[in-house]
């Protein structure tokens, strides 16, 4: 399974990136908004760190004009996948894009039948959203689990990407249904590195091997 990180924060990226577990970036309009003055700029300037796939969406409507926009996000860099939402327009243009080689993240997925139009419209990946699904009383993991299905049923090679993670939970129970792609938010990322056990665990070690070896680790030479 691969790890998107979901910012657009330059920090965040270059410190998430040295642990050499990102494989890429999501971002979207309200991100670039809070980190960006020259959203072309910074998306090419994370493309530059990631050296991944990095999710640029479009914010027009209409399908000629989405098309114009991702034409334009696709030249930024090689790297950057072009975002579209699942609309009627949306749809038009993820399919003439995908004909033309551009690739394309169909967005604002909340059902298995916007998933199925997505991947028949050739969508490189599609992002549906667990948290927002989760936040109006359905299960955000179900529709996850009904889109591999479909997924699998028919051979798309559209790579499922789960979006809207809110806790470790969804982390994980993701990777147990089997999706390509999870994108985190640089707090959920840094917590699955977390538990209470391995910090009590580690102190302890730490505590009973300074009790006996007072100078810790060291050469031969340094030990007489």
């Amino acid at each position: 399974m691969k790890i998107f990180l979901d910012t657009a924060n330059i920090e965040e990226i270059k410190k998430a990136c040295e642990t050499g577990l990102i494989d890429g970036v999501t971002t979207n309009p309200s991100l670039l908004s809070q980190e960006a003055s020259d959203p072309i700029k910074h998306i090419k300037e994370i493309a530059e760190i990631v050296k991944g796939p990095v999710s640029a969406e479009v914010t027009a409507i209409k399908s000629d004009e989405m098309i114009t926009q991702a034409k334009l996000l696709s030249e930024i860099s090689p790297y950057v996948v072009v975002k579209i939402p699942m609309t009627e327009e949306g749809i038009k243009a993820t399919k003439e894009l995908s004909k033309n080689g551009i690739k394309v993240n169909v967005t604002l997925i909340f059902s298995p039948s916007q998933a199925l139009l997505a991947m028949k419209a050739g969508a490189y990946y599609i992002s549906p959203f667990i948290g927002r699904v989760d936040d109006i009383s359905y299960d955000g993991l179900k529709l996850i689990k009904d889109i591999c299905e479909i997924k699998r049923n028919y051979g798309f090679e559209t790579e499922i990407l789960a979006a809207s993670i809110r806790h470790p939970v969804h982390f994980y129970e993701s990777a147990k249904i089997g999706v390509d792609i999870v994108t985190l938010p640089p707090k959920i990322f840094w917590q699955l590195f977390k538990h209470p056990l391995t910090d009590t665990g580690l102190q302890k070690f730490l505590d009973d091997w300074n009790l006996k070896f007072k100078n810790g680790l060291t050469k031969e030479k340094d030990r007489k």
